[in-house]
């Protein structure tokens, strides 16, 4: 998904796009991974000064709710990333820097086979640990 796609999927939903938000949705279309509420309040304070993190919480929370954005947990932190709505896949994800590497592989056909008896709605599958650039450091 990209900003221009995202805005049309607020609009459809009946919310206003602000500076703000395109600025978020642009942020996050530029970013290579999962990013921290703290990573995007720091980047958007230069334009923003004094932005609450209510603010970013707010949108990001919305971000999620409509399909916008992915959250993951790091360390005990929610990271987001923008949704990727091109093709069904799942990431590994860098604990350190937050990178992410699209994983074609899903095991999702076994377990169906494992569970035919159960209405599966959906599932998550991520892998994490050092991307090469974080292993060398």
């Amino acid at each position: 998904m990209n900003t221009s796609e995202a805005i049309e999927l607020l609009k459809e939903k009946g919310y206003k796009t602000t500076g703000k938000r395109k600025d978020i949705l642009t942020y996050f279309e530029n970013a290579d991974g999962y990013r921290t509420a703290k990573e995007l309040i720091q980047h958007l304070e230069e334009t923003y000064e004094g932005i609450s993190f209510d603010t970013i919480y707010r949108n990001l929370h919305l971000y999620n709710e409509v399909g916008i954005l992915e959250v993951t947990e790091l360390n005990g932190e929610k990271h987001f990333r923008m949704k990727c709505a091109s093709h069904h896949h799942h990431h590994f994800i860098c604990k350190d820097c937050g990178k992410t590497k699209e994983i074609e592989v899903c095991p999702m056909d076994d377990v169906r086979r494992s569970l035919s008896n159960y209405e599966i709605e959906d599932h998550k599958f991520e892998i994490y640990g050092l991307c090469p650039e974080c292993q060398t450091v």
